[in-house]
């Protein structure tokens, strides 16, 4: 990798608005006062870099579910998926990983499979790292069928800066594990609900990398 391309990265085509209005701000600032216009400049650089959308290699072996999202894992524990998805109300072990402001927000498939349901829900923004967000916040959520048979419920939660969540995949779509399928613009979270009887390979405070941390297996 060439030294630039540490630290430059493409950026993801929904950003692309969001950083010409903030370098338009930011060149109305400096004609008011050059230190603003910093402001301003610095403020840009950030906005691009929210929207970043870095390649990725995922790990292909059968059986295994990576991470949708970059961030941390900040829950851990059983808990009903949504109601809106349409699945048994039996409780699977939900792993939580919220992204901060300072995360790439490009959500990628954690599994290869085919989209069985999309089901969008209005709500609030609370914070994304409380536990209520889960039930209270807006969502998306997407349930894929595996290859293997399994079942996995993701769901998209808007933040307490989030006002906007994107979903680029539909309901019979085809998915390879490490697709990007939506992004959550300024601060999120996502929830991943694993198949019955299998267990996570994370723990809470670790930093998920999307499509490429292993977060469970199924085994099969």
């Amino acid at each position: 990798m060439k030294m630039h391309e540490t630290f430059i990265k493409p950026m993801h085509p929904e950003g692309r608005k969001f950083v010409a209005i903030f370098a338009g701000i930011a060149l109305l600032l400096f004609l008011v006062w050059e230190p603003l216009g910093w402001i301003g400049a610095g403020l840009t650089v950030w906005c691009y870099y929210f929207f970043r959308d870095p390649e990725r290699v995922t790990p292909q072996r059968p059986g295994l579910i990576v991470s949708p999202a970059d961030g941390i894992v900040s829950l851990i524990e059983p808990a009903v998926p949504p109601a809106e998805l349409g699945l048994p109300d039996t409780p699977l072990t939900r792993v939580s990983v919220f992204m901060s402001v300072f995360n790439c927000h490009v959500n990628r498939a954690p599994v290869a499979g085919r989209v069985i349901k999309v089901a969008y829900r209005p709500g609030k923004f609370l914070n994304a790292s409380l536990d209520k967000a889960s039930a209270d916040n807006e969502r998306n959520g997407i349930v894929f069928g595996m290859e293997d048979g399994h079942v996995l419920p993701v769901v998209q939660i808007a933040g307490l800066v989030a006002r906007r969540i994107v979903c680029f995949t539909a309901e019979g779509q085809a998915l390879g594990r490490g697709a990007r399928f939506g992004l959550i613009r300024f601060g999120s979270r996502l929830d991943v609900y694993l198949p019955q009887g299998v267990a996570p390979l994370v723990r809470v405070g670790q930093t998920m990398i999307a499509g490429e941390t292993v977060i469970a297996e199924t085994g099969e």
